[in-house]
């Protein structure tokens, strides 16, 4: 019995040390890991010294030593528990002073190595009993105060938070309600009360509960972001265990032939070496064998984001009718996050009637469908989830539940978040049993501003349609008038980007020959110029520069028509692009008494971009911010990196655009109302052409925009599509374009 409780104890001290060593060695900057780790420690050690204090083949100075380690770690274990509770509930201002009481309670455990808690062992039947000392009572309190404060703290948080960091604590909360009151009451409460120590072995095995559930959260909650290491780990493990399992029978067998065979020790080491060989080449295809089994058990949700917004995309783009629109999106949906169905519900309007379309067929009586709808719009959030729902939104979740509804998002543009939503994204629980996380939802939100437009276009669609059956034979011959309208509009654009074509490739080179002497005349290489000469050259110079942008339009349009536009990645430092750009603009936005503001990313990774037009994208973004906010204003640059994400947002409070001008804002040539009246010279290529090289490269747009309030603009793209090959670590340093002394920046419009 003793052999099993040893092999159970540094089973389960070894597995805690393992995962708190992973999750150190994953982020040792993080409080949360750097606790968690040296509360794994205490917990190990106190397991150990447990079984070292108990087992009757030592001697009573060595189990008072063992128990020396017990009191000590059992003591800081609790303290490190509460802080590792207060940490993952993310209150850093209790984490804080929490830091401050290390050292005096640390002091304080000290006591524990001393005869005032531990007075002496002596052997009772199959295990030693301790021999308390006149602070024992202190060192009791003290514990079951940590303890009974990290069960507080998860139970206060498991209430105010929600997602996966709910997740994390409720697993924890109750794995340690479990635990906790057996290790308690067999390794203290007991003993202390009757003096006997016979389940001390027993009480410590409890602790294997809270490592299983720690292991759960790791993977299938990713807690600490280790999920791929356990699983990655698990899969050497086997493969290892396979290997030398096998190399081990069929070398002892074969060594046992040989040697009632023969006594020939050559034969035996020819032979080990030919079944060494064969492990190793077994290595590789087991490895491969144990990888596919452990995704498929612990990675059954994975899918690939850029590939699902892509196909949605597509789907988007190719259905206009919304009967297909709507079961083609949410079958696509329902694929790639693996749920147990999808729905698509759209409001009744005075044109159309409500209609739910989906993946599963489900009855939803009016009451209901009106109640929900009322809630939603009543609590103002784009989404609600069922498991977020508490005591107050009882009725609501009875509804969710009761139709197996993990959560619901508004169809709604973010400028009128507020309002009744067109559309709702209903969402059921997922196949594996997971809960949706955070990279779920923010697809979802992605979906949701795609779907927005779509739906709409669909439904405007669809009413024109029924009403073009009352004039079908008008629409017949205007077809056909149209038709041959076009015919003549495509012979007609064809020539005009012939002429746009020989033109902007004619005055591409008299315009550079001007900027350059534009440019050594204003650096002083013609001589020294005075004060009105270098403004003025340099008001030439700024529209000189200002043509060449327009013309480089004009010819990726002209590319465009004949294929020939190419992106061309490589590794690029986009913080060091955006900073030189944003460099460029401070002084144009101080002449227009406007705020710009930049905060460069301390560190980011290289990503694989065409840097040249992507430039062209950023400066198109943050030029048109400046020209559409009026005086006073404020203009946010913002660059960030997710997990899975690159981000890059312009964010200004200017005049916004009209919320019916919004579908066409990308396409050719195409220019708002407000934004033709505040700047008349603009071309409508800026945004066209940024919309091309983003999805070019495989990114997506972001936009955001309310008429009278700002617009956001910007893009993202997807780290892994973009990653730098290992063959290109080393990453140049962005191109710096020269500055002319004193000289404007070169402006881009669209």
């Amino acid at each position: 019995m003793q052999d099993f409780y040893l092999i159970v104890n540094w089973v389960v001290s070894l597995a805690l040390l393992g995962l708190g060593a992973v999750s150190l060695i994953k982020n040792r900057s993080l409080v949360l890991n750097r606790v968690f780790a040296f509360f794994t420690v205490t917990i190990g050690i106190w397991i150990v010294a447990s079984y070292i204090s108990n087992d009757v083949h030592n001697s009573p100075h060595a189990s008072v030593i063992g128990n020396y380690l017990v009191f000590f770690f059992s003591y800081i274990s609790g303290y490190l528990l509460l802080w590792f509770a207060v940490a993952l509930a993310e209150d850093i201002k209790t984490s804080r002073r929490l830091s401050k009481f290390t050292i005096p309670i640390l002091l304080i455990g000290l006591t524990n190595f001393t005869p005032l808690v531990v007075a002496g062992a002596k052997r009772q039947g199959q295990v030693y009993a301790v021999e308390f000392g006149p602070l024992i009572l202190l060192y009791f309190l003290g514990l079951v105060f940590f303890l009974g404060m990290a069960m507080y703290v998860l139970r206060k948080n498991i209430k105010v938070t929600s997602g996966e960091q709910r997740q994390h604590l409720v697993i924890l909360y109750k794995c340690m309600s479990i635990a906790l009151p057996i290790v308690l009451i067999t390794e203290f409460i007991l003993p202390a009360i009757t003096g006997w120590f016979g389940l001390t072995n027993i009480g410590i095995i409890p602790m294997a509960i809270p490592v299983a559930g720690l292991y759960y959260s790791v993977v299938k909650l990713k807690l600490f972001n280790l999920q791929l290491a356990v699983v990655r780990s698990l899969a050497y493990l086997l493969t290892l265990a396979i290997i030398g399992s096998a190399y081990g029978l069929i070398s002892y067998y074969i060594t046992t032939y040989i040697t009632l065979q023969t006594s020939s020790k050559w034969l035996e080491e020819l032979l080990n070496v030919f079944l060494i060989i064969i492990a190793i080449a077994a290595y590789s295809p087991l490895i491969k064998i144990f990888r596919r089994i452990t995704n498929a058990l612990f990675y059954q949700d994975a899918y690939d984001p850029q590939a699902f917004l892509d196909e949605l995309n597509k789907n988007i783009v190719s259905n206009i009718e919304i009967g297909i629109l709507l079961r083609h999106t949410t079958a696509i949906i329902q694929k790639n996050l693996k749920c147990e169905f999808v729905q698509i519900g759209i409001r009744e309007t005075d044109m159309t009637p409500m209609r739910i379309v989906g993946t599963k067929e489900t009855d939803y009586s009016r009451e209901e469908v009106k109640y929900v709808r009322e809630h939603l719009l009543k609590k103002g959030h784009r989404r609600i989830v069922a498991d977020e729902l508490d005591q107050r939104d009882s009725h609501l979740k009875k509804i969710l539940d009761d139709h197996k509804i993990s959560f619901i998002i508004r169809l709604t543009s973010r400028a009128d978040a507020s309002g009744e939503a067109l559309a709702y994204l209903i969402f059921g629980y997922k196949k594996s049993g997971n809960v949706y996380n955070s990279q779920d939802y923010r697809i979802v939100e992605i979906i949701a501003d795609e779907l927005v437009i779509a739906i709409q276009n669909a439904l405007r669609f669809e009413e024109i349609e029924n009403f073009n059956v009352t004039l079908q034979e008008k629409v017949v011959e205007a077809t056909h008038r149209l038709r041959k309208a076009n015919e003549r509009l495509k012979v007609l654009d064809e020539t005009k980007d012939d002429f746009i074509s020989m033109a902007s490739h004619q005055l591409r080179t008299p315009l550079t020959s001007i900027k350059g002497y534009l440019s050594m005349v204003i650096e002083g290489d013609t001589g020294k110029i005075t004060p009105m000469q270098e403004k003025m050259l340099g008001q030439a110079f700024f529209s000189s520069q200002r043509m060449v942008y327009l013309i480089a339009d004009l010819l990726n349009v002209s590319r465009l028509k004949t294929g020939k536009f190419i992106i061309e990645p490589s590794p690029v430092n986009l913080a060091e692009v955006v900073e030189q750009e944003m460099s460029q603009l401070t002084e144009t936005a101080a002449s227009r008494n406007l705020t710009l503001t930049y905060e460069k990313p301390k560190e980011f990774p290289a990503i694989m971009l065409d840097e040249t037009k992507t430039r062209q994208v950023i400066m198109n973004f943050a030029d048109n911010a400046i020209y559409y906010t009026p005086a006073g204003g404020h203009i946010k640059v913002e660059l960030k990196e997710t997990p899975t994400t690159i981000e890059f947002r312009v964010i200004d409070d200017g005049i916004g655009v009209a919320k019916s001008e919004q579908p066409h804002l990308f396409t050719k040539f195409y220019r708002a109302g407000n934004a033709r009246q505040a700047r008349p010279d603009g071309t409508g290529l800026g945004l066209f052409m940024a919309k091309k090289v983003i999805v070019g490269q495989g990114g997506a747009l972001i936009f955001d925009s309310q008429e009278g309030k700002g617009s956001t603009f910007g893009f993202i793209f997807n780290k892994s599509q973009h990653a730098v090959p290992a063959s290109m670590n080393k990453v140049p340093e962005p191109a710096k374009k020269p500055a002319a002394k004193k000289k404007p920046a070169p402006k881009k419009r669209s």
